[in-house]
């Protein structure tokens, strides 16, 4: 089978390195390389690394759809474009080229959480079970004919970082079954529902901590939103990025959102309803530390709380 791939975060690579080790990926179309890290020094995306390592050609266009990028994938003669957390949209000369389609890894179990941040999304809302989904891609926002799915439960503790790693490597071997499904007849793709939800990008300020809301719902804001963009709360009004969290209790109503309780070994918050434990968190100018090393230092200090 004739393979291209286009891709550019982590998400895809363990995909990337499947079909190349079952089928050899021809190209490798992947975002130009952008400033990252404090220097802002120009930094290849994963997806460039891992086709280097692989020996792949690699393009990186402004975009997928200008034409001298079509006319390459057309001289490839492909019979599929792979599509993994590319970030940008294909257009209908693209969508049409490959004889079989371009099949994408969407990390949902589709129809719900269409859009950028599905992990994220899943977790924000309490989901205990997702997937991933291979589809064929159309030029709407994950719209297209489903071919097959996989669910994976989430864990209690789960982040949205550990959750998408997970859901990579379900992807990569799920691909693989796709094509050659598609290639016998054994999968065909069939419409997908117009009703669904959506996943958009997540902004810094959707990671800000609300101490008024119920414990579970915080939890969950904290597991959504690492590693991006974090879940943010103030302590004396410097910033503190929360990492992990853990639901101590889920009815208390006596302790006020944002109050840490007096313990020496645990760092204890109340919230709208119910106790939080921090487990891990970093002060403004702080590595992270976890919330006992938290209480020997700042929580000697009466009446401090969270905002």
């Amino acid at each position: 089978m004739r393979v291209a791939f286009a891709g550019t975060g982590a998400f895809g690579v363990p995909a990337l390195r499947r079909l190349a080790q079952t089928y050899g990926v021809l190209l490798v179309i992947t975002q130009p390389d952008r400033p990252a890290g404090r220097g802002l020094h120009l930094t290849p995306p994963p997806a460039k690394v891992a086709a280097g390592e692989l020996g792949i050609p690699v393009l990186q266009p402004r975009t997928i759809n200008a034409p001298v990028v079509l006319q390459q994938l057309r001289e490839l003669d492909l019979d599929t474009l792979v599509v993994a957390a590319f970030g940008q949209f294909l257009r209908e000369d693209v969508l049409r080229l490959p004889r079989l389609g371009c099949v994408n890894i969407h990390a949902s179990l589709l129809p719900k959480y269409r859009g950028a941040a599905p992990v994220a999304w899943a977790i924000l809302r309490g989901e205990r079970e997702t997937g991933v989904t291979t589809f064929v891609l159309d030029e709407g926002m994950d719209t297209g004919p489903l071919l097959m799915q996989r669910s994976v439960t989430i864990g209690p503790e789960e982040t949205a970082g550990e959750l998408e790693a997970r859901l990579a490597q379900v992807g990569a071997e799920l691909i693989v079954e796709t094509l050659d499904g598609i290639a016998n007849g054994e999968v065909v793709p069939r419409p997908q529902p117009a009703e669904g939800t959506l996943a958009p990008k997540l902004h810094k300020e959707d990671g800000r901590i609300r101490w008024e809301w119920e414990a579970w719902r915080i939890h969950n804001l904290v597991r959504g939103t690492n590693p991006w963009p974090g879940a943010q709360t103030t302590l004396r009004d410097k910033p503190v990025k929360v990492h992990r969290t853990r639901i101590v209790d889920e009815e208390d109503t006596r302790t006020p959102p944002g109050a840490i309780l007096p313990r020496r070994d645990r760092l204890l918050v109340g919230t709208g309803k119910g106790i939080l434990e921090v487990l891990e968190l970093q002060p403004a100018g702080c590595r992270a530390i976890t919330g006992r090393e938290f209480t020997c230092g700042y929580c000697r200090i009466p009446g401090v709380q969270f905002s």
